[in-house]
């Protein structure tokens, strides 16, 4: 939708075009996607009424009313979605095509539309709300629907929906590109995998932030909850998390490297690749480790506990917060240098535009890392509470 957009108001229109066009192949991969998840929909809807059928028909007897409006949904976004498919071609010109824009507009209020409503069945199942203690429907849908946990997982999943798409994309374009015949061939996808990861890398920074308010909020709701996944049987899959998360930022650093490898002029960034990717392996060995290990008695006597007496101080969330903080502000540094890396500033004022930006990002990483010290001097009530300015460091 925001590339077609983009394309429309673009005055040059064989630029527009190219982005027009680039949009239509995007809604391809779009069609394939939807085609899968009404399989795998359907085939969970089975296991659930097969399996579970006590609980299934518990969870639709109280959301009752808001399946009936999921279905409803599917068949808009089902109709939407083809609609604004096949119409392209035939759509593509004055009035029709901003009506074919206003399409996909629709077509995204309808799926997000439909991803909360799925939401606020998983997230009643963490966060019960509108029942009494014995489970039962006290009659309020929207108290049902809207838990504690509700919006912070509609932000996550948005945010998080998008990089996964951009990531897709840029595979399939990666994919692509090295089985392409031509130099036209290779030149196109090797510019839709610049773009779907601009918006992969671009919606990758903010969710970090998403991810710690969904966490504050299960601490919120119920404390034990919040112990329970991060530092008790969950622990380790949190473990796995963030060994995933750490190469997630790794690999989108890597990819703005690379790419830069065959911009000219980018040569002048080169000298500072080695340090931000110092800065991001350690801060990604910060991150993983964890707080306490499964260990056999033997090893505990030796190490002298289940914690670490040196390596253990890194598996508070004092140094996680820390260490994450810099893996987003070194992953935006490298965002940065890849946009301008085949670009001349030519502005007067270039010399202080670049001194502030430096400014900016090290007495951003300075407080980061000075919030971080800090927090093993505090008491924990302060400590969760100073974790809200560490957030905006970046």
């Amino acid at each position: 939708m925001v590339i077609e957009l983009i394309g429309m108001l673009m005055k040059d229109r064989v630029e527009g075009k190219k982005y027009d066009d680039l949009a239509h192949h995007f809604i391809k991969i779009s069609l394939t996607a939807y085609s899968v998840t009404a399989i795998l929909g359907g085939l969970l809807l089975f296991t659930f009424i097969t399996l579970y059928p006590d609980f299934f028909r518990y969870i639709a007897g109280i959301f009752k009313p808001a399946m009936h409006i999921y279905a409803l949904l599917f068949l808009a976004e089902s109709g939407s979605l083809y609609i604004y498919y096949y119409g392209w071609d035939r759509m593509n010109e004055g009035f029709l095509k901003w009506v074919h824009a206003s399409l996909g507009v629709l077509l995204n209020v309808f799926g997000s539309t439909l991803m909360m409503l799925a939401n606020s069945w998983l997230t009643f199942m963490m966060s019960p709300a509108g029942v009494d203690e014995q489970g039962r429907y006290l009659g309020n849908l929207w108290h049902v629907v809207h838990t504690a946990l509700w919006n912070p997982v509609n932000v996550h999943r948005i945010i998080g929906n998008m990089v996964f798409g951009g990531g897709v994309v840029a595979a399939y374009a990666a994919y692509h590109f090295l089985a392409a015949k031509t130099h036209e061939e290779r030149a196109y996808y090797d510019w839709m995998g610049y773009v779907s990861m601009f918006m992969a890398v671009a919606s990758l920074i903010p969710l970090p932030f998403a991810g710690y308010w969904l966490m504050r909020e299960v601490y919120g709701f119920r404390q034990q909850m919040g112990i329970t996944l991060m530092g008790g049987i969950l622990a380790w899959l949190f473990i796995i998390q963030a060994v995933l998360i750490g190469a997630l930022f790794f690999a989108s650093v890597y990819y703005l490297f690379t790419g830069m490898e065959r911009m000219r002029g980018a040569e002048r960034y080169q000298k500072y690749i080695k340090y931000l990717l110092f800065l991001m392996t350690v801060a990604f060995l910060v991150w993983l480790t964890p707080h306490t290990m499964v260990m056999k008695p033997a090893e505990l006597k030796a190490m002298g506990g289940q914690q670490h007496p040196v390596v253990g101080n890194f598996g508070v969330m004092s140094a996680k917060n820390g260490a994450v903080n810099t893996m987003i502000i070194t992953t935006i540094i490298a965002f940065i240098m890849y946009q301008r890396a085949n670009k001349i500033v030519t502005v007067r004022w270039a010399t202080l535009g670049n001194s502030l930006l430096i400014a900016m990002f090290g007495i951003a990483l300075l407080n980061n890392w000075w919030l971080a010290i800090y927090g093993y001097y505090i008491p924990a009530n302060v400590r969760i509470g100073l974790s809200v300015p560490r957030l905006w460091a970046p």
